[in-house]
This record gives structure tokens, sequence and C-alpha cells, in this order.
């Protein structure tokens, strides 16, 4: 039987934490290698180095769950994010770092922002933790870590000093592998924009402060060492070399069982979305059912389906949340989406081959779609029925901008999406029939009626009016009077002009 390892899982929520929280792409798998070699130099046995590559892969598992609220706070969510990764609230020069990193937003002013942030912090941040740790608690376990490692999570945003967030516990009363975590993510962060000597200033400067010192020494004491995993050529690889032994795998088709955790952090980006993708993988499973899928072919359409909104959370709740028009902007950023699910699953080796089904979803037949711009013909069918089932599962749900359409109002605008060249048209059949709606009928083209499509194909076919009169028990004249009304209302004149005009409006059997 297929398995997979556990630690790609857990790596894909990394990756996909990473860009939510504004960090650069990796820098979570980066973290946990850091973090794991970190712990065998401070001397932890097997169990502990588990604990902390589990920990550090799951640091910002929480991350969307209060990003609602943070972005109608700061506008934007994955900005903040990225600033609260960095910020030391223990500098004397706190105020001027985050006028610096607020400077960064256009259209803000960066002082009002940083001031602003130091008044509500204290609250908002708490109860963002406190979100984020609830959720940490009821994910972590699903995706089958240790109960050390859950409880870690809770300390995350801890300080050793007692100045950290929710509950500002200090000292050894926080989690050994979360104050492992801590200092290498500082030493990561640090790292990348000013190398070793960098990495050794900003824990030298932490220690004592956000950062547990006997771990500071530790690193202090052997930086090369500890930062020489941070330097491999494939982070994904790193970290499952990292993993200590024994691996933990599952059966393949657990897959959507752990897949599910993720649409979870996905759709907490929006009050909007709760639900949206879970909702999309029953309505994709069901039509893979009525298709004839196999179990195998079954396990990896869910598994897409459940993944193909990884990308949404580098967008802003904001957009999400929008109840008007978007900008250009705005709607360039939402495009991008598709191309984040396609990168992160695509950098997981037990997952890869998911990527072109779940991020296919906004593809078009005509090629108009976004973000390759693939004619949804040249797509696997899977892919086809995500696309197919993302948009029917969307409509029946309510938006900031709409109310939710019933199901019958949704199943006609999805065939009359499929008919103007967007979603495929066997694809919406088959969900439809998933949904346990018969498909709408779509109106005829040019004013054709039922007889005249019957007698439009059998011509195309090249039968004469003798023969298609016989096979429609009709007259040979009554054939010839509907020839004159086809031509007529088809412009075609020829038997090849009519066959390509059935071909092209798809009224042949």
């Amino acid at each position: 039987m297929q398995t997979i390892r556990v630690a790609e899982v857990l790596a894909t929520v990394s990756l996909t934490t990473d860009v939510a929280a504004g960090m650069s792409f990796e820098k979570g798998l980066q973290t946990c290698t850091v973090a794991t070699r970190l712990a065998r130099l401070a001397g932890g046995n097997d169990r502990h180095v588990r604990v902390v590559f589990e920990t550090a892969l799951l640091r910002s598992i929480g991350c969307t769950s209060y990003a609602p609220e943070l972005a109608a706070l700061f506008g934007d969510d994955v900005a903040l994010q990225a600033v609260l990764k960095r910020v030391d609230v223990a500098d004397e020069a706190v105020l001027d770092g985050l006028t610096r990193d607020f400077g960064n937003w256009a259209g803000r002013d960066a002082a009002r922002l940083a001031r602003t942030f130091l008044e509500v912090f204290p609250n908002v941040g708490v109860q963002a933790m406190r979100h984020g740790c609830e959720t940490s608690r009821d994910l972590g376990p699903r995706l089958g870590v240790l109960p050390e490692s859950v409880a870690a999570l809770d300390d995350v945003y801890e300080r050793w000093d007692g100045r950290g967030i929710p509950e500002g516990r200090s000292g050894a009363d926080l989690s050994p592998a979360a104050r492992t975590v801590h200092v290498a993510e500082q030493a990561v962060l640090a790292y990348a924009v000013g190398g070793v000597g960098g990495a050794v200033a900003e824990v030298r400067r932490r220690s004592g402060g956000h950062l547990d010192p006997a771990l500071a020494d530790v690193f202090l004491a052997e930086p090369e060492a500890a930062l020489a995993p941070s330097d491999a050529t494939d982070a994904v690889v790193a970290v499952l070399e990292a993993e200590p032994l024994p691996h933990a795998t599952v059966p393949f088709g657990s897959v959507p069982q752990l897949s599910a955790v993720l649409a979870r952090i996905v759709d907490m980006k929006s009050p909007w979305l709760l639900g949206h993708s879970e909702h999309v993988a029953d309505l994709a499973e069901g039509a893979g059912r009525v298709a004839g899928l196999d179990e195998e072919a079954l396990t990896e359409l869910r598994s897409a389906a459940l993944l193909h909104d990884l990308g949404r959370v580098v967008v802003p709740a904001g957009i999400w949340d929008q109840p008007k028009s978007l900008t250009a902007a705005e709607t360039e950023r939402v495009r991008m989406h598709t191309y984040w699910t396609h990168r992160i699953l695509q950098r997981v080796p037990a997952l890869a081959t998911l990527a072109p089904i779940a991020s296919a979803h906004h593809e078009r037949a005509d090629g108009g779609g976004y973000h390759r711009g693939d004619p949804v013909r040249e797509l696997p069918l899977t892919a086809r029925i995500v696309a197919a089932a993302d948009m029917l599962a969307a409509l029946t749900e309510p938006r900031a901008h709409r109310p939710a359409y019933s199901l019958p109002e949704a199943a006609k605008m999805l065939v009359r999406d499929a008919d103007e060249g967007g979603t495929d048209k066997d694809a919406c059949a088959l969900v439809l029939a998933a949904a346990g709606v018969p498909a709408p009928r779509r109106p005829l083209p040019d004013g054709l009626t039922d007889r005249e499509v019957q007698v439009l194909r059998l011509a195309a076919r090249g039968l004469t009016s003798r023969q298609a009169g016989a096979e429609l028990s009709i007259s040979p004249r009554t054939v010839d009077h509907h020839l004159t009304h086809i031509y007529d209302k088809t412009g075609r004149r020829t038997r090849a002009g009519i066959a390509l005009y059935a071909m092209e409006h798809s009224l042949l059997p």
C-alpha cells in the first residue's frame, strides 16, 4: 500500500502559513531544520527533538484564525503578521522599528500606524493569540503530532522575560520546544539579511529578553553549525532529512483527512469562506463517483479539492471580505492565489501530483482564465470537476457582496457559464448530478427547435431528406421544410457548414 510521510504534510502547513504570515517562502522550513539542529546541539533526546521538529513546522498554524479582525484594524493582516514575527517590544527603539516596517505599506501614515499598534496590541494581540492557540489545540492533534508539540504551540508568542502574549508566561514555565524555536526563528530571520554575523548579533541582543539565555548561548557557541541546514539547496529535502527516526507515515488514503486540516486553516481566512473547501470536496467527490472514478482517483480528487484554495491565505482578508467591487490591483492579488496553491503543493513530493488539479479551478474553456490561461479541455477531468464544484459551491454560499443563490439558480448560472466558454460542460453535468440537480436545459442556439436540431444532426451526418425522414418518421418534404429554417437560422448552406455548426454548439449526441 502506498504511504506518505506525515512530515511532508507538516511541511505543506509550514509553506502555507509562511505566505499567510507575510514571510519569505520556506522560512518555516529553514526554522525547522535550524531548530532541530539546535535541539541536538543542546543535548536533547529523540523525543524532545521530535517535539521541536513538529513545533517549528506548525509554529504558525493559527495565523489565519484572527485575520478578519486584524484586517479590520490594520488593513493588511498578511503584512501585519510579518511585523509581529520581528517586533521586539522590549527594544527601546521599538517605535522607530515599527514606523520603518509600516512605512512599506502604501498609502499609510507609518508613524501613526506604529503608535496605534503599540496602543491596541496589548489587547488585540492577546485576543489574536488566544484565537491562534485554540486553533492549534484543535488542529494539531488531527495531524498526528505529539501532545507536547501541540502544547508548545501555546507559547510561540510568549517570551523568556514574560512580556509575550497571550498569557505572559516566562522562563522555565515556557515549553522547552517553543524556546528552541524562538531562538531558531530569530536567527533565521536575521541570517537572511545579515548572514552569520547578523544572526549572532540579533540572538545576542535578544538573549535574556525574548530568548532563553541558555539556548541562546548554545547557538552563539556554534552559530555556523546551527545555521548550516538553512543553506540546503532544497529546504523540503532538508526537513525530511532532519526528521528524527522513526519517520511517521500514513496510507495514501489518509491524505484527505490530513488535507482537511489545511482546508480549515485556509477557510478561517474569512467568515465568508468557512466550510467552503470541504463543500467543494464533497461536490467533487460526488461528481467523481458519478463519473465512475476508482478509489485511488477519488482520494486524489477529494484531496485536491480540499487544497484548491491554499493560495487564498496570501491575499489580505480585507480583500476577501470587501462588499464592493475590487480594484484592478486587488484583482491582480486575487488572481495570484491559484499560483500559490500550485507552488505550495509542487514543493512537497507526496502532494506534487495534486498541484495541477488543485490550482486550475479558475481556468476557462476559452483559455481566458488564470493563472496559466490553459483551455480546460487540456486539463484532466479531475481538475475540471474541481473547477465546476468550486463555482457551484461558491454560488450557493453567501459572500460579503451578495447573498447565497438557491441551488436551482446556481445550477442555471453554472450551465450559462459553461455555455459562455467558462467551466467545462461535462464536469458541470457531473457536479450537478452529484448535487442532485438535473442539469438545467440549455437554450438552443439561434432559435432552433428540438425537431430542427434532430434534422440538423442527421443532415450533418450526410443523410438525404428521404433517409432523415425515415429515421424521424416524417415525410421528406417536412425534412426539407425544416432544413430551410435551419439554413436561414444558422447562416450555413452546406453539410460541412452545418456539421461545423453542430460541433461548435455541442449539438451532437
